[in-house]
Order: C-alpha cells, then structure tokens, then sequence
C-alpha cells in the first residue's frame, strides 16, 4: 500500500496588479509576444511607430523583413494602402485615420475593417481584415496592437 503524506503551508500570492516580469511595462510584454508570434500582427506605440511586428505580419503587409519597418511610423515603414475603388489609388489622408491601427489609438476602443494593400510589382494588391485594440499603459493608451486575416 502506498504511503502518502501532505503538509499545508501559507500560499505566497502576489497582489493582483503587479507584474510578473521585472522593469517590463505593458508595451514591452506585448512588444515580445508580437516579436514572437506565429500570427500576423503589428504593435505600434502612440505616436504610430512599429514597435513590433511578426514575421507573418511583414510577408502578409508586404513590409519585407520585421527590423526594417521597427521603430518607423506605420505608413513610413512601406505599408502602402489603397481605397477600394476601381481606380485603386492610394488611400486619401482623411479616410487614413479610420484604419483600425490608428482608430484604436484615437478612440481608445476596439475597432476592425478591411484593409487594401499595394502588392509589390507583379503580385496581386491584398485584401486584409484587421482588428486592433488600444494598449494601455497607467490607464492612458500606450499603442495599440493589430491582428490581420487575409480575405
């Protein structure tokens, strides 16, 4: 017959709220996990930068490789965006801030559409769904973060 035996001690939990990783903030944590991902996805910071993308997200975006758009402005970095029409012209600057990226930055809240994306020479324009969310960083949005399906 086995023979065990169990002793209770007091449980060290942490209090809700502190980070698990040491001197790493919100942007950080995501910034790692995107960096990572097998998906397609962009993280970028409150003043549009690419913080982080994942490799799926730059071949899918046609952005070449991650360490070439980082730390560059997302539609500085090669993203080249089209409207739907038939003339297939470059999106106009109004209709820019209502990319989910950006809209998530401006509203704070989730947003989704679709996004058209210039193909290199050769290869047929992409269309995209992308659903962003804000990153929050004390409260306040820090960047935002942007899955991407191709359609």
């Amino acid at each position: 017959m086995a023979h065990v035996e169990l002793s209770l001690s007091e449980v060290f939990a942490p209090a809700a709220g502190t980070p698990t990783e040491q001197g790493c903030d919100n942007i950080g944590r995501w910034s790692a996990t995107v960096s990572s991902a097998d998906e397609p996805c962009l993280l970028i910071d409150a003043e549009t930068r690419v913080v982080a993308v994942s490799t799926a997200g730059c071949e899918l975006l046609g952005l070449g490789a991650p360490e070439d758009v980082i730390g560059l402005p997302l539609l500085d970095g090669g993203l080249r965006l089209l409207d739907f029409t038939a003339y297939r012209g470059e999106l106009a600057e109004p209709e820019i801030d209502k990319i989910p990226p950006l809209l998530a930055l401006s509203s704070g809240r989730l947003a989704r559409g679709l996004l058209r994306i210039e193909a290199a020479e050769g290869a047929s324009d992409a269309t995209v769904d992308a659903i962003s969310t804000p990153v929050l960083a004390d409260g306040v949005v820090a960047g935002s973060l942007t899955f991407f399906s191709e359609v």
